[in-house]
């Protein structure tokens, strides 16, 4: 016998299905469109399409434990939005926000405390740090951030993992390296169907520039996104530490979407979060060509909380060149070539000259004239100090750019 009860159950469901969409076309990763198509500086709320100011997104920041920050590395407006950020949670949160680099890694972080503390200068720390050895991006894009960090006394801790352990992880299993390599994995979670998907998709536009393992390249992948994790987990777990927010930056496919580094540390340190990233909405014609050519797989989620609209922009600076080829040797910094019209042949270096200063400031190594030739700019002068034929010599310099084309750039004999 049918119920009066029975009845109203199949009245109840026939109400919600015609209520019901027949089909749900929203994008996943935009669940609610933007009525109009965005515009630069806007900032929306990625899971409610609710656009936001900075100072709403920074206070919503704010009260979470760990705010993820996903960059363009070469992009000044992607920084930018770090700077802001980072000065509003050290205001909102005072003596208690540290910031997390995925430039660095812990062998390095005696020289970030030092840096921290106001102990080094800029030319100590990028020397110490080896900066353009190890991160090898223009100093420039990160400066702000890191003099902000040192002038607040905000401790920066070095996240990620160290070189040679991304090598062995590459070549072989962790069950197949040597047991002291073994130690120094993390936990690993190499079964993150995303995580799986977007290392394929990134190998696709690789493949294209040369053969790259597809199960090495995910393991170091899934390695650089536990170790930064395990690092975060670590700073935040320490009993003095207990109270403190932790902002952390690293590049946008780390943190994205959430299940790089944001899923892993949720899994050791259950704790809130904030996810916020940029998009370049405003790509000039001859940036095309550093944009990822891959097709990225659909996630059932958004990739971020909070999504800032930019340009992709250029630094804002003409870069210099000596243009000559140096080699270190026990007896100092030795020309060992000189490109033809360049800014060094036009100053009249020779091969074999020996270069001992520059504007007064002493050349050991080939880091100490590449560090001051890129505080120059076209139309300065400077003066270097060199040795050629058992004489010194003082050789003026008059830096202009090279011709399009022409790099005329230190480089230094391997």
């Amino acid at each position: 016998m049918f119920s009066v009860r029975n009845l109203s159950l199949v009245l109840f469901s026939l109400a919600l299905c015609a209520c019901a969409p027949k089909t749900m076309t929203a994008d996943p990763e935009q669940p609610y469109p933007l009525p109009q198509e965005p515009q630069l500086g806007q900032i929306v709320h990625l899971p409610t399409g609710m656009l936001v100011d900075e100072a709403r997104l920074h206070a919503i920041a704010g009260d979470a434990r760990i705010v993820y920050v996903g960059e363009t590395h070469d992009n000044p407006a992607s920084h930018r939005q770090q700077v802001a950020l980072l000065r509003a949670l050290a205001e909102r949160h005072p003596g208690k926000v540290a910031l997390g680099m995925e430039m660095f890694v812990p062998s390095q972080q005696p020289i970030l405390d030092r840096w921290s503390a106001g102990e080094l200068s800029e030319k100590a720390f990028l020397k110490e740090s080896r900066w353009y050895e190890t991160w090898r991006m223009d100093f420039d894009y990160y400066r702000e951030l890191l003099e902000l960090a040192r002038n607040l006394r905000i401790p920066v801790l070095g996240l990620n993992v160290e070189k040679n352990l991304v090598a062995a992880v590459r070549d072989k299993p962790t069950a197949e390296l040597a047991e002291d390599v073994q130690r120094q994995v993390p936990e690993m979670d190499l079964e993150d169907p995303y995580q799986k998907a977007m290392t394929k998709a990134i190998l696709g536009d690789h493949g294209q520039h040369g053969a790259i393992p597809a199960d090495g390249f995910h393991r170091v992948q899934t390695l650089w996104d536990e170790t930064m994790a395990e690092s975060i987990v670590r700073y935040l777990s320490d009993p003095d530490h207990g109270e403190h927010r932790l902002m952390v930056i690293a590049g946008g496919n780390h943190v994205r979407y959430g299940f790089g580094i944001p899923r892993r540390v949720f899994r050791r340190l259950p704790t809130s979060y904030v996810l916020v990233g940029s998009t370049e909405i405003v790509v000039p014609e001859d940036k095309k060509d550093r944009l990822m050519n891959i097709k990225k797989p659909q996630f059932p989620m958004v990739p971020y909380d909070f999504l800032l609209f930019t340009e992709y922009e250029d630094l804002g600076k003409q870069e210099v060149k000596l243009g000559v080829m140096l080699g270190e040797s026990k007896e100092g910094l030795i020309v060992e070539g000189v490109m033809p019209a360049s800014v060094g042949e036009t100053a009249g270096l020779q091969k074999g000259d020996r270069i001992l200063a520059i504007d007064g400031e002493p050349v050991v190594e080939n880091f100490d004239l590449i560090y001051e030739v890129k505080r120059k700019k076209p139309g300065d002068h400077s003066t270097l100090k060199i040795q050629r034929n058992g004489k010194e010599l003082e050789v003026p310099v008059e830096f202009v750019l090279p011709p399009a084309g022409d790099p005329h750039g230190e480089m230094p004999k391997k």
